[in-house]
Parts: C-alpha cells; structure tokens; sequence
C-alpha cells in the first residue's frame, strides 16, 4: 500500500477536485482498491462524490482512537471508498497540537494497508500542525498551483518548510500546474519556466464536477482535461511503484 496527499499551501487551486480525480483514476485506471480520506473540513471532495459524513461521525474520534474503518463509506465507483469529512474536523488541528504522538497518522495509514492498495488524502491548505502530520505520513505529495508568481512562491515556500523541518524524512514531492489557460501569456510563460512539469487545463469538464458530482474521467471521458488527469495518473503511479 502506497499513500499520497494533494496539498497546498494556498487555496484555491483546485486541489479537491485534483484529489478527487486521482482518487477515482487510481480505482478505474489501475485498478487498486483506493480509500480518499478527505481531511479538509469543507468537504467538497466529499460532496463530489455524492456523499455526506454520517450523523453520529467523527473523524477526530476516530483518529483520536486509531480505528478509521467504522467512518468509511463506498463509493458509487468500483474500488473507490470515502472517508467523509465532517465538522469534527474543525478541531482537529487543536487536537494534534496537543497530540505528542507526532507520526499518529502514519500509524494510522498503516493500519489501511491490508484493505487498500492506494491511500489519497485532501488536505486543507496550509503549513499547520496537521500538514507537518501530512508530511511525515505521506509517500508521496501531489502540490497542485496555479502558472502564477504567488503560487510558484508558495511552492517555494513549502519546499523551504519541508527542507528545514522534515531534512531526510519528507515525502518525494509532485508539483502540477493546474487551471492553465494557455491563452493567457502569464500562464504560458510560467509553464515554459518548468516544462517537465504535469499540466492540467482550466476546463469545463473540471469546473462543473461539484454541480454533475462525477469525476472527469466517468463524466466526461474523451475530453481534453480527461487525457491530462489520466496522464498525470500513470505518472503518480509511476512514482508510487518506484517508492515501494
């Protein structure tokens, strides 16, 4: 079992629906029994798949407990479970800053392994005490931001944190262009500054996900932004495979 986190330092980037679109590529494409644990309190990957936290769940509880099995929901898609968000969330932060179990999430993935072959999280932006958890469970981060001067600064930013706090122990790091409009000079200049880097378009089929609550790829299967989110998939597994 391999675990990835879609994070970003700053918001609105289209980090949900990335962490969705991987989540449901990883089940569809590869065929790997895959849990998207949505730990970002707004719960829009959640909602993009059509679901709600159960009235009685906790999230926080149950990391609190180390039993997260209970509060995972299946999916309308074949492989593809769901660890809702819920409001429980909102605290989580204080909980873990007074936790002095630093790799508490780590264990937790772990203990996923024999039921899943894929771990995604959707993590809120931020460097807060629950990114530096992120970060020591993760395998793999996939840094979605915008072809823009804030956004390749706050990658800066997080490359700098993971340098002087996790030196030898942080996650290989995936950053990808997302919401690239390459009719706009700014964005065609700022991917021609990283031209390996994965690149996924400003779309329609991406955009109206929260009001069809499909993934791109059951959706709208043949588009444009279908071919870059399977692509940007081969090479996260790509880079999953190599780690284990």
């Amino acid at each position: 079992m391999r675990s990835l986190a879609v994070f970003s330092v700053k918001g609105g980037v289209g980090k949900s629906a990335l962490a969705v679109n991987l989540a449901h590529a990883a089940a569809s494409l590869s065929a790997r029994r895959t849990l998207l644990w949505d730990l970002d309190a707004q719960g829009a990957a959640t909602y993009t798949l059509r679901l709600t936290a159960r009235a009685d769940a906790s999230a926080r509880k149950g990391i609190a407990g180390g039993d997260l099995m209970p509060l995972v929901q299946a999916s309308d898609f074949a492989r593809l479970d769901v660890l809702a968000a819920d409001k429980s969330l909102r605290q989580l932060e204080k909980q873990l800053g007074e936790d002095d179990r630093a790799k508490r999430l780590r264990k937790l993935i772990k203990s996923l392994e024999a039921e899943y072959d894929r771990v995604i999280l959707d993590c809120p932006p931020g460097l807060t005490q629950l990114a530096d958890q992120v970060f020591r469970a993760v395998d793999l981060l996939v840094v979605p931001m915008l072809p823009s001067p804030l956004s390749m600064r706050a990658y800066d930013q997080l490359l700098e944190h993971l340098a002087k706090h996790h030196r030898g122990s942080a996650p290989t790091v995936l950053p990808v262009f997302t919401m690239v409009d390459r009719r706009k000079a700014l964005h065609r200049s700022t991917v021609a500054l990283a031209p390996d880097r994965p690149v996924i378009p400003y779309a329609a089929a991406i955009e109206t996900m929260a009001a069809t609550q499909m993934p791109v790829l059951a959706g709208s299967p043949k588009s444009p932004a279908a071919r870059a989110l399977a692509g940007l998939w081969t090479e996260v597994e790509r880079a999953l495979v190599k780690l284990g």
